[in-house]
């Protein structure tokens, strides 16, 4: 009887054509996507299931003489250099001509682009082989998601010329997206600490080829030079000073005063308060916070789902809400100067949104536990702040509250 063939044994098979592809870019592209399917099973921290994959892969393959074997063992030591005896691995004498290529490449070029919003930056670096024996000029593109903070998809492809000229041509007629030459130590930073988080994800992002492209393009970030002073980390909160000086200057301004937010007073005031209060914290929430970034992706996360999960709304607060957020977006626009069909786009998905948020509101159907409860409380008249009513609720519903052994 046959031995059980192994995880490395059908990696071995699935690459015994390699020495007959044309480049070291196709068995680089080819390498990358049979790691991927480790990387997309992997249940966390991808990265390093990938590099400690390729360790053993090296070490249960070191015997194999063949030309496929020998390649590809090659190959991935290129993509992944800190595996574990990569170091060690050369080309066997029946190896391609192009073996000696391999993840031998430059940089030619570092742009970025994205929405004017913020909601997504895109990455593009170009590389070329040191020797056109490797392979043609190539492009890595990496989309950077700051409303989930992610990496949220990457793509090695070329030419890198068609590539490049397809994403001016696109930024050219959208006035609503810029484009720009990138530094390459900020493209590597940006897109590494991402990346990073994604890699520990439980659910990977569905479409794209991020789980077939990421040991190559991890190779490739590699290559892009690495920045003079530590990577940045997530931006420090608002202090409570911050807070009050930037509510401060929007009540002061000619978005609330046409909202009719700088007039209010009596018990409408605390209800502006408090919503212009959520508007901070749910910018906080996100990776890379700014209160002033929003767009109609941002308005629809706030406005139909982090609000009923976080927060109990009263009738007041409900109906003030859209309200004050479409004061804020248009506030928040004219600051960050971005055109005036952003701003539109934005009002108008907020108005478009009302009827939903309300539905939302009146069932309640979005509500965590915490505010489920926090909602019934209200409703009996009890003051969740007051430890008394609170005691004497939780003692009165107690069969309630006690799960069934």
């Amino acid at each position: 009887m046959a031995p059980p063939r192994t995880p490395y044994d059908t990696v071995l098979h699935a690459a015994r054509d390699v020495t007959r592809l044309d480049n070291a870019l196709d068995a680089e592209m080819l390498g990358a996507a049979l790691l991927g399917s480790v990387y997309a099973i992997a249940e966390s921290d991808r990265n390093t299931a990938v590099r400690e994959f390729v360790t053993g892969f090296l070490a249960a393959t070191a015997r194999r003489r063949t030309a496929a074997a020998t390649t590809i063992r090659a190959v991935f030591a290129a993509l992944v250099p800190d595996a574990e005896g990569a170091e060690r691995v050369r080309p066997g004498s029946q190896a391609p001509a192009w073996s000696g290529q391999l993840g031998r490449v430059h940089l030619t070029g570092t742009w970025a682009y994205g929405d004017v919003y913020g909601d997504q930056t895109s990455y593009l670096a170009t590389f070329a082989y040191d020797d056109t024996a490797g392979g043609q000029e190539h492009a890595l593109v990496a989309l950077v998601d700051h409303n989930i903070g992610i990496t949220k998809d990457i793509y090695v492809g070329g030419p890198a010329g068609r590539i490049l000229e397809q994403v001016r041509q696109m930024c050219a007629a959208d006035e609503l997206t810029w484009f720009r030459e990138e530094d390459p130590a900020r493209m590597r930073d940006e897109v590494i600490r991402h990346l990073a988080i994604t890699d520990d994800l439980v659910e990977l992002p569905s479409a794209g080829a991020l789980a077939t492209d990421r040991a190559l393009a991890g190779a490739r970030l590699a290559v892009l030079p690495t920045a003079p002073t530590p990577a940045r980390g997530a931006p420090e909160p608002l202090s409570a000073s911050d807070r009050a000086d930037l509510l401060r200057r929007f009540l002061a301004s000619p978005e609330a005063t046409r909202a009719g937010l700088d007039t209010i007073d009596g018990p409408e005031l605390a209800s502006l308060h408090f919503c212009l209060g959520l508007l901070l914290d749910h910018a906080a929430s996100f990776p890379d916070a700014d209160p002033l970034r929003w767009s109609p992706a941002v308005a629809g996360l706030f406005l139909l789902d982090w609000v009923h999960r976080r927060a109990v709304l009263d009738m007041d607060d409900a109906a003030m809400l859209p309200r004050v957020l479409r004061a804020w977006a248009a506030y928040a626009a004219r600051q960050r100067e971005l055109p005036t069909l952003a701003a539109t786009q934005t009002d108008v998905a907020i108005e478009e949104m009302v009827p939903e948020f309300a539905r939302l509101y009146s069932t309640g159907e979005r509500r965590s536990p915490a505010t489920a409860a926090v909602a019934e409380l209200m409703a009996g008249g009890v003051d969740p702040d007051d430890p008394e009513a609170l005691n004497a609720w939780i003692e009165a519903n107690r069969h309630r509250l006690i799960e069934p052994d």
